[in-house]
Parts: C-alpha cells; structure tokens; sequence
C-alpha cells in the first residue's frame, strides 16, 4: 500500500474513515458509530473485504479515533484528510489545518450548525493523537466558490452578504468535483460544460464548465434545491410566516418538518427510500408514484435551469446512491428534457448498476454517463496535491 492517506468524516455521533492507497491496493475502511454511548462500536474491513465488530462502550471521538488507528494493518498514513462540511469564503481548495484555518474554520460554524462542530472534534482528536501526521481539511463548499457573484447572491439587502455571508454555497462539491473531472478523463480533456446530479439521501445538481463550478441548487444550506429525502428543498419563502400565522408553528417545529419529514417522505408518507418507493408505485401506491413523479420532475427542471450557466452542454452524469442505482429515475429526469437533444440507450440504462460505471447515451447528442461517486478518494487526492505543493 504506497502513500495511503486516512480519510477521516466525523459526524456528532460517528466517524466514517478509510484508508485510501495511491496504488491499487485494497482499501480499509469503516465507520465508528454511535459515539459518547454504551452502544458504540467499531465496524471495519479489513483488506480482504472481511467485515469485524469491535464494542467501544462509552467511547468519544479520541478513543475512536484511536481505535481506528488500531486496525490500519500496521500502515502509517501520510497524512490525515478530513472532510469539513462548510468553509464559507474562506476555502477555495484543500487546506493545511494550522491553529489559523482551525479558527476560520470555527467561524463558519454558525453556517453549519449541525456539521462544523461535529467535523472540529475529529480534526481536535486526530491532532492531539498524532501530532506528527499533518492534518488538511478538505471542503464540502469550495469547488462552488469558482460560482460568480450573480449565481451565489440573493436578492436581498446587501448588508446581509457583506456582514453575515448571507449567499448560496453550494454542497456535495467534492463529489461533483469528482465525477466531473471523471468524465473530463471518460471524454478527452477538459474543455467541457457537464450537468452533475447527485442523487442519494441528499441531492443536488451543478453545472461544471471547464473543471470549474459555475451554479449549483444548494443554498446558504443544503436545504436550498431539489427534492431529497427527507428534505423540501425550494418551497415558498413566505410558508415559514404562514404556518406560523396558521398553525402557531415555531421556528424551529417548521425547520425539522422541512429537513427531517418532508421530501420523498413527506410526499409519500411512506419512506424516504427510493428503492421501496419503485416498488411501492409499482403496486399502484399513489403517494409513492407522486413523490417519484415530483423527484424527477425538479431535478430535470433544476437541470435545465443550470444549463443556462453553461456556454455548451456536453453531458449529463449521474452520481449518488439514487442516481447510480435507478435506472427508472434516469430515465425520468432525460424524458422531462426533451429539448435538450439527450437519447437515452434503454438497453445500457437498465444494465448500468450496482456501482458500474457506464456511458447510457445512444450515441448521438450529449453524452448521458452513470459514475459512482468516490468522495473519499478525491478527498485523498486533494490531500496529497497539497502536501507535493508545500513540499
């Protein structure tokens, strides 16, 4: 294993790691769950695929942390790569975590409430273990930050940008980052203007022209844009003032119905998994087949929409859980676009799955590609680039 680097994504609660070669051996990974009570293990992998269980009762974020370090098979990384969920304006690419970027990094937490506390932690506990392995932060938010000022500002009194950072950030950027630079490699060079669609749990759309983001439907938080599992995405701004005016609804009552009860599982008032959600509309549920029939139709519109960033449109790609795994979805999103010149290979389409990666055009028109997203492994790649630019 040459030059493996520990990707580190800490939630509250978690940690999700894995060791990351730059060769073509085996990775280790894991996840280090339910963090700070009696109930908290280690589930891992090791090389040769084999899974293993190891309780940590009681155990927090260092002792995890340390645990993990454990099960590495004897291989010292070289370096530790975390994943931070919100740099603000102040990360345009991956950043050595220092006492300075540590302390921007805190500033950005009001922005990222439920993520930026959970990600310091990790990045404390890792430091305080092996102070001699360099630590960098890699961020959710800044392969948006190539966005222009008309794409990323709202319509708003300025003073709200100019002293709170009120604007879009955009999120998923590492995964659209990655699969747009995949299909750079898949299409020869990197002179193109891709449509990304990540579609999991969590879902967002960007346009990405010559490797760089130029629009994206996340907002201020990741919220903003298309239909997701759990999650609204754009709904009047005025419903907040409604449902308060109406129903006596309290600030925080409609934020936890808008992130964590709406989305497929709100529309279908069944789950927010897509594939009992296939096989619940194909029993004739009608609420299963409206929530995929209001999915795909925002994430076409979305798409549409953020083709007006690009000056040509190469492709469309599809990433994500959902987006790798659903033909059907696929095949929805591309017939809501019917003018944009896309032919679907109905044959290719319903063979590219189960993390294959695949081309699913006909091939006339724009390209239609399918590549699983490897958040992890850009986050490694993004690592090592920068400790070969400090070096």
């Amino acid at each position: 294993m040459q030059a493996p680097v520990l990707v580190i994504n800490c939630g509250s609660s978690s940690i999700k790691y894995a060791l990351i070669p730059a060769d073509d051996a085996p990775r280790l990974e894991g996840i280090a769950e339910r963090l700070g009570s009696q109930e908290a293990r280690l589930k891992a992998k090791d090389a040769r695929g084999e899974a293993h269980e190891v309780a940590l009762p009681g155990a927090d974020h260092a002792t995890a942390l340390a645990a993990i370090f454990a099960r590495l098979d004897g291989h010292t990384p070289l370096a530790v790569g975390h994943r931070i969920v919100h740099g603000g304006e102040h990360f345009t690419r991956a950043s050595r975590l220092d006492d300075e970027v540590i302390a921007a990094v805190e500033a950005t937490s009001a922005l990222a409430p439920l993520h930026n506390p959970a990600n310091l932690a990790g990045i404390a506990a890792a430091r305080e273990l092996y102070p001699e392995l360099p630590q960098v932060g890699v961020f959710d938010t800044a392969f948006h930050q190539s966005l222009p000022a008309h794409a990323y500002r709202y319509a708003l009194p300025a003073a709200l940008y100019r002293d709170h950072g009120i604007r879009r950030y955009g999120f998923h950027g590492t995964s659209h980052a990655y699969v747009s630079q995949r299909a750079d490699a898949l299409a020869g060079g990197n002179d193109h203007g891709w449509l990304t669609a990540h579609l999991g749990n969590g879902c967002s759309t960007c346009a990405v022209w010559q490797g760089q983001s130029r629009d994206t439907s996340m907002g201020l938080t990741p919220l903003e844009g298309v239909v997701m599992g759990t999650r609204s995405g754009d709904v009047d701004p005025g419903l907040h003032a409604h449902l308060h005016r109406q129903l006596g609804w309290s600030l925080d009552e409609i934020d936890a119905m808008l992130n964590q009860r709406s989305g497929l599982k709100g529309l279908s008032e069944l789950t927010n998994d897509m594939r009992e959600l296939e096989a619940a509309a194909e029993r004739g549920h009608a609420g299963a087949s409206l929530a995929l029939e209001v999915f795909c139709y925002r994430i076409a519109k979305s798409l549409a929409a953020l083709s007006c960033a690009l000056p040509t449109l190469s492709g469309l790609i599809f990433t994500g859980g959902i987006g790798e795994n659903s033909p059907r979805v696929r095949a929805k999103v591309i017939a809501a676009l019917p003018h944009f010149g896309l032919h679907l290979d109905d044959a290719a389409n319903q063979a590219t799955l189960r993390g294959r990666e695949g081309r699913i055009d006909a091939g006339d028109g724009p390209q239609l590609w399918v590549i699983p997203t490897d958040e992890e492994g850009q986050i490694a790649n993004e690592t090592r680039q920068l400790l070969e630019r400090q070096a």
